[in-house]
């Protein structure tokens, strides 16, 4: 026996020397990592938290697991008679300093393993629903869902309130889900773009109301929506809209208007024929308080016998109306009339809205592909059509290539093939159906009723235009809608979905 030894000879193995180094290793790195994390006020990075709190952890566990492998398989050896060096016997002998170190060495391993594992659990579970983890793990796949949500409403909202909530059962479910989405991501074979709706979301009730209160929902919103012209003067054209947002509570008093929609008061159900919830061919409505319900079905296309039986039954909810409430890609007329609105591109120059849209909507395969295409197009058009004004305005010129860039690396995403259209906004009916869906002449109750599809149904036009040809209204039913440009009645007949596809005109 070699007497120099301070363990029984049973440790002194390949792999048991293996995990004891692998593990010690991994354990100074932590501290380390960790020292360096609590001292230095680092910005959050994704890849340092999944080396600390994910790889780390894990090859320590693995090398203390290797230590007592590497034991057992040395102790049997000797059984075997393959190695004389000490006795086929695990027999420990608090006697002995080598069999009392043995068990030191064990028990301190054993605590900084626990300590290591329910600590490194805590952190595993935090960083793992953390806006980090969630947008730039996966950077490229997640980048349109990344970019769009830190430019939303929900900003400030942690990507798992909404997507996963609380309660252990449905964290759960996303970690099971979210193994496929792993592997999706690391074999490549992730879809582009990622399929709407998700299938296995929550439902609104239990994330979306955990904040916004449906039983307050009451009263009116006042909201204006400023729109270019795509003439030369970009002639901007206002609408300032009163929102009859309403409530679905008849307690309040307020059991009526858009959120009258809200199952608070009313259950809504319908069956949509795609996967996106666009064609809505059967909607029912059921008044809790009278029990009345009221069924209408589609009698220019209406369901087989096998639709019904196959398609699924919807009760309706915020994410039916309000489906993207986070991740929200502005088509190019959009975006660029926002920029124009609050001065970053400058209105006075000869047809920047008209210049803007075109570049924004040509396919691209690359972001730094659509750079260079944008910032050629737009000097390019200055430099043929008014030669006088790139000559005396670079800079604003400048200025408006650097925003229209901004604003494309914000809605639209190349390499995910992510775009507006993409991605259909229920809420409202500009570049989508979107209230239409269920709101049309073609879904017949078997009363012989249709939706409502009058316009003050939803809002009242309180001033609209600009200049000379600017109105406000001057009683609460509103104005009548007068379209910008001339088109007669057209807009009466026609959905504005069917004409305003983002890209006018």
């Amino acid at each position: 026996m070699n007497r120099s030894r301070k363990l029984p000879t049973t440790y002194y193995n390949w792999l048991t020397m293996t995990g004891a180094y692998v593990s010690s290793v991994s354990l100074m790195l932590i501290l380390l990592f960790w020292a360096v994390n609590l001292i230095f006020d680092f910005a959050p990075n994704p890849y340092l938290g999944i080396v600390l709190f994910l790889v780390l952890p894990m090859i320590l566990m693995l090398g203390l697991v290797l230590i007592p492998i590497g034991v057992i398989r040395t102790n049997r050896r000797i059984k075997r008679g393959e190695d004389t060096g000490r006795p086929p016997s695990l027999k420990i002998d608090f006697g002995k300093p080598s069999h009392r170190r043995a068990v030191q060495v064990v028990g301190f391993s054993s605590v900084i393993l626990l300590f290591v594992g329910t600590i490194g659990g805590y952190q595993v579970y935090h960083y793992s629903e953390s806006v980090a983890f969630c947008g730039t793990t996966c950077h490229e796949v997640m980048k349109p869902e990344h970019v769009a949500y830190q430019n939303s409403p929900h900003a400030r909202v942690p990507c798992a309130s909404c997507h996963i909530g609380g309660g252990a059962s449905w964290w759960a479910k996303s970690k099971i889900s979210g193994a496929y989405q792993v592997y999706a991501v690391l074999t490549n074979k992730y879809p582009t773009p990622i399929p709407t709706p998700i299938k296995n979301l929550r439902p609104a009730q239990e994330t979306c109301e955990q904040c916004h209160w449906p039983e307050k929902y009451y009263g009116a919103q006042q909201k204006r929506y400023n729109h270019f012209k795509y003439d030369e003067q970009n002639t901007s054209w206002p609408i300032d809209l009163l929102l009859k947002t309403g409530g679905g509570d008849e307690r309040s008093g307020q059991n009526f208007g858009i959120h009258w929609h809200m199952n608070v008061g009313n259950d809504v159900e319908y069956i949509c024929r795609d996967e996106q919830r666009q064609e809505i061919a059967w909607v029912r409505v059921r008044e809790r308080k009278s029990g009345r319900s009221l069924v209408y079905e589609n009698t220019e296309n209406p369901l087989t016998q096998e639709e019904r039986d196959t398609l699924e039954v919807r009760t309706m909810d915020c994410m039916d109306c309000h489906n993207r409430p986070s991740h929200i890609y502005n088509s190019p007329d959009k975006a660029i009339d926002l920029a124009l609105s609050v001065g970053r591109i400058d209105a006075t120059l000869p047809n920047i809205k008209s210049i803007s849209v075109e570049v924004m909507d040509k396919e691209y395969s690359t972001e730094p592909e659509a750079f260079d295409s944008i910032a050629t197009g737009i000097t390019n058009f200055y430099a043929v059509e008014y030669p006088e004004i790139l000559a005396s305005r670079q800079s604003d010129i400048e200025e408006a290539i650097a925003t229209v860039q901004d604003v494309f690396s914000k809605n639209i995403f190349p390499e995910m093939k992510v775009r507006w259209d993409v991605y259909p906004n229920n809420l409202g009916h500009l570049t989508s159906p979107g209230c239409f869906r269920c709101h049309n002449e073609n879904l017949v109750a078997t009363t012989g009723q249709t939706m409502h599809t009058e316009c003050t149904t939803c809002h009242s036009i309180l001033s609209q235009g600009s200049g000379e040809l600017a109105e406000m209204a001057s009683s609460p039913e509103g104005l009548e809608f007068k379209h910008p440009e001339d088109i007669d009645e057209e807009w009466q007949e026609t959905l504005c979905s069917e004409c305003h596809s983002g890209i006018q005109p």
